[in-house]
């Protein structure tokens, strides 16, 4: 099983990658050309980072580190 560290990157990895592909469907947008299959890709993508975020998260739990929410330093209300 990947470590904590292995979601992280891959994590940020697909954020620049979902930059990307959303650049390109504004270009695509404003040539004129139809972005459904671009579209269909991004969701795709975006759904790829939340099930990423989610095992980051399970992880996180296990090994007893701050989850979302707590600021470093910060308050835990």
């Amino acid at each position: 099983m990947p470590g904590i560290d292995f979601y992280r990157a891959e994590i940020d990895h697909m954020q620049v990658q979902v930059g990307r592909q959303h650049k390109e469907i504004l270009q695509l947008q404003r040539a004129g050309i139809s972005t459904a299959s671009a579209e269909l890709l991004l969701t795709r993508m975006l759904a790829k980072i939340e099930g990423l975020c989610t095992e980051w998260d399970l992880l996180k739990a296990e090994q007893g580190g701050p989850t979302k929410g707590r600021v470093l330093g910060g308050r835990s209300w």
